[in-house]
């Protein structure tokens, strides 16, 4: 599958993996938000052109701190988040305790002390369901190359975190879609 990406597309993966490794993201596997991450430092890419026109270029940092926050609720979207507190689970409040006794970021992966990992880096399974999904993205819009914009696509037709994060920052599916193919480019890709 990999052949079919263009640089743009590699080179979204290749940065994922510089926030799993270097100091931005912490944990040991790639995952979507590492995807979504390395869009959010591209330019001059079809994915970031979208972006900008989606008024997302001067909000980015915004984005990051969403993905920040949700790192520190254990990867939970807000929606889940809003689910637990429907049934009496403060999940604000179990940060607090875990973070208090194991220090901030103990809940992300993000600790210091990392002397038990000594593998490598790997894709995690819901970063390897969003380049699959990247690849069908690609076929619905009869596009013969995976790039950048079918990455960004792909965080934005399935479910969790970076979803979330751009839907609430007024980046979904169907605006991309607008935005990278006109009116007629409506096929969803599952």
């Amino acid at each position: 599958m990999f052949e079919r990406f263009t640089k743009d597309a590699r080179d979204v993966v290749k940065g994922a993996y510089v926030y799993v490794e270097g100091s931005g993201g912490g944990g040991r596997c790639v995952e979507p938000e590492h995807l979504l991450l390395a869009l959010l430092d591209r330019e001059g890419s079809r994915g970031s052109f979208a972006l900008a026109a989606l008024g997302l270029g001067e909000r980015r940092e915004s984005v990051r701190e969403a993905l920040r926050e949700a790192r520190r609720r254990a990867g939970l979207t807000q929606a889940e988040t809003d689910a637990l507190a429907g049934l009496g689970i403060d999940v604000a409040e179990i940060v607090a305790r875990v973070e208090e006794t194991h220090g901030v970021g103990a809940l992300a992966g993000d600790r210091t002390d990392k002397r038990w990992w000594s593998g490598r880096t790997s894709f995690g399974r819901e970063a390897k369901g969003v380049l699959e999904r990247s690849l069908r993205v690609a076929l619905a819009q009869r596009d013969r190359h995976i790039g950048d914009e079918h990455i960004l696509l792909a965080l934005t037709a399935g479910p969790g975190v970076p979803a979330e994060v751009l839907a609430d920052h007024g980046v979904t599916y169907a605006s991309l879609v607008r935005v990278l193919y006109g009116s007629g480019g409506e096929a969803q890709a599952g």
